[in-house]
């Protein structure tokens, strides 16, 4: 690398070609190339930026779109209003042990690019948020739901509405059997709706659980 040096072609294009004469009796003690001035040095590197970027954005939108499938067609009774559709989601993946869940009508009810993001706890560890696609969601939950039985409800709601967005706190108890005296979690499901005047569509659902020092307040126990 030391017998080449930058050569400009373009106001933001350099390529690496041989030293001429000129360089080596420019620096004679010192075979390496003379930096470049600062405006080249940063078109250089906006140069290198974007190529970096050309090559990898196309294929990082193309793993997106593979990790998301397409999602069935909902039922209009689910997705009609924000009570229906929230009520859906509820239902969709309550069930007792043994029965399997409808995971196409779980997919329908999201919009394309939807998350579902639990807040995750290690021991001795700070929280952090887990992404997940709803496929994702359905293969990593799907098993455990059914083998173990599972209905979960809400218990209280509150609502912000504009236009065309709707964002939902949904405080929820979980249960093991829908006859079940207690509940074995409790949390907050924050939901976030967009209807495109057809249907509603859940964006994401981002939650959290209830825990010693951090109970549900009142105010979202409410209906």
């Amino acid at each position: 690398m030391n017998d080449l040096r930058v050569e400009r072609i373009s106001q933001n294009e350099f390529v690496l070609a041989p030293k001429s004469a000129h360089d080596w009796a420019s620096s004679p003690h010192d075979e390496t190339v003379q930096p470049l001035a600062p405006t080249a040095e940063i078109s250089f590197m906006r140069l290198h930026l974007f190529t970096v970027a050309a090559i990898l954005f196309p294929a990082l939108a193309r793993a997106q779109a593979a990790a998301d499938s397409t999602a069935p067609r909902a039922n209009p009774a689910d997705v009609a209003s924000v009570d229906a559709i929230i009520a859906s989601l509820y239902d969709v993946i309550s069930g007792p042990a043994g029965q399997p869940r409808d995971w196409n009508r779980f997919r329908s009810l999201f919009a394309p690019g939807a998350r579902l993001i639990p807040t995750r706890r290690a021991a001795d560890a700070a929280p952090r948020p887990a992404v997940l696609t709803p496929d994702e969601y359905a293969q990593r939950a799907g098993s455990a739901l059914t083998q173990n039985g599972f209905f979960e409800h809400e218990i209280g709601r509150s609502i912000d509405r504009f236009g065309a967005i709707a964002q939902v706190f949904s405080a929820y108890e979980s249960k093991r059997s829908a006859s079940d005296a207690k509940p074995f979690a409790r949390g907050i499901n924050s939901i976030q709706l967009f209807d495109d005047g057809t249907r509603w569509y859940v964006v994401t659902i981002y939650w959290d659980s209830e825990r010693a020092g951090n109970p549900i307040p009142e105010k979202y126990l409410r209906r």
